[in-house]
């Protein structure tokens, strides 16, 4: 995976935190928010459910379509943690030594 792609996360993680702040008629992700960890938990869980079915029923493009969506759920629980993707990256490093 090239740089640049990996780069769209920190980009990501910045949108989000600007629609956080929107109104949530408009945006989902401040809808995730207002409605509270223990909702946007469940949708991870949910999320997590739908990638590993496409996983097993082996379709590339449900579990590239799941996998995105799970990490989108996964940022916005991050962010209402007022954590980042550099936090996770820290731990699976610090796991690596």
């Amino acid at each position: 995976m090239t740089t640049d792609k990996l780069e769209f996360l920190s980009e990501l993680e910045q949108i989000l935190r600007q629609r956080a702040e929107a109104d949530p008629g408009d945006s989902y992700t401040a809808t995730l928010l207002q409605k509270g960890q223990p909702y946007i938990s469940q949708k991870l869980g949910e999320e997590a459910v739908e990638l590993a079915i496409a996983g097993v029923q082996a379709d590339a493009d449900r579990i590239v379509a799941e996998a995105a969506d799970l990490l989108y759920h996964l940022l916005v629980l991050l962010q209402s943690h007022e954590l980042q993707l550099a936090d996770i990256v820290a731990e699976l490093k610090s796991r690596h030594r």
